[in-house]
């Protein structure tokens, strides 16, 4: 599959979802070939922030009734890789191009330039300054508050577990507003930390081998419930949660409802959501409406753009479970509650 994804691109053309030609959308004014997505590390398929960006994309493309594709990533690439592959979206007319996190931010920035008239999106990050570029952004920190109450009022040892795929600043809003969460309900309550990788190119994001391995180490020291923020790689900390019968969180995508995911989703307590496909989504209804959002585009808790996903029956189940999240979820929006991120 590697060697096939690498042949594509080589050839100068990207995974396709669905390509009519573009300029089909119902209102008659977008002259477009369609959206452009080229995923971020772990691909499509990692059920998690590549898949939320992925169910954005797919809605706008059913919705008004335009092309689209959809490029994965290489292994070890460079960020003349990226440059390669947002150009290969621009001269073929996609509209808007989106960079799906933060590792895009220089990519954009070059091929932005050389393309002003197309609206470029990235996720993740807040450098991008240009009059053609939307950053999306996340509170994160905010849903993760709520994966914090909930492991915090689920556990029965009074210990729980953190994983981040990349220690990265933004890694370390998930594992702030996580610790403040559970600390709200027990200040004493035992939190293990642990990163996969110091760098994305070391894997961090993409190895569920990686994440299975830090789950079994911190279940073993005593933690039953761990939520991981590590993309692909929290496909092995669910798997590893599963295994030990405790509760995973899941991140980004309500990982409760993902298919692959489907033998171990009794023991998916919750998801702290992050609507990736939201984003994605409103920009491209921006650009065919021919509004195009530019500048920096935040979700927040109270526009509905993060949260905590409840579709587990077993969580719902759990009445004070239940109530102590929503009660964190209204404090935050009335702002009784301001969450860090560090």
């Amino acid at each position: 599959m590697a060697v096939a994804v690498v042949a594509l691109l080589a050839a100068g053309c990207g995974k396709s979802s669905t390509d009519p030609g573009g300029g089909s959308a119902a209102s008659g004014a977008y002259s477009g070939k369609g959206i452009g997505l080229a995923y971020d590390i772990g691909g499509k398929g990692d059920q998690s922030f590549n898949d939320a960006a992925f169910a954005g994309f797919e809605k706008a493309e059913k919705e008004f009734r335009i092309g689209g594709r959809d490029i994965e990533p290489q292994d070890g690439e460079s960020t003349a890789d990226k440059v390669q592959r947002l150009e290969q979206l621009a001269k073929a007319g996609y509209n808007p191009i989106v960079g799906v996190g933060f590792v895009y931010a220089p990519a954009v920035k070059e091929v932005a330039a050389k393309y002003p008239k197309i609206t470029f999106g990235i996720v993740d990050d807040d450098t991008v300054k240009a009059s053609n570029v939307a950053d999306l952004l996340f509170h994160e920190e905010q849903g993760s508050y709520l994966a914090g109450v909930a492991a915090a009022k689920a556990t029965k040892k009074n210990h729980i577990g953190f994983i981040g795929g990349v220690d990265i600043p933004l890694i370390h809003k998930f594992e702030a507003g996580f610790e403040q969460g559970a600390r709200s309900v027990n200040p004493k309550i035992k939190v293990e930390s642990q990163y996969l990788t110091q760098t994305a190119q070391e894997g961090g994001f993409a190895s569920p081998d990686k994440g299975k391995d830090a789950a079994n180490g911190q279940i073993e020291a005593g933690a039953d419930v761990v939520y991981a923020a590590a993309g692909l790689s929290g496909q092995g900390v669910i798997q590893s949660a599963a295994a030990h019968r405790v509760w995973a969180i899941g991140v980004d995508s309500d990982q409760y409802k993902q298919s692959a995911l489907a033998q171990y989703k009794d023991w998916i307590l919750g998801s702290a959501l992050k609507n990736v496909g939201g984003a994605v989504y409103d920009l491209t209804k921006s650009v065919v409406e021919g509004k195009p959002r530019t500048g920096e585009v935040r979700g927040d808790l109270k526009s509905g753009a993060v949260g905590f996903a409840d579709s587990n029956p077993k969580y719902q189940a759990m009445k004070d479970v239940v109530a102590a999240v929503d009660k964190a979820k209204q404090d935050i929006v009335d702002g009784k509650v301001t969450v860090r991120v560090e």
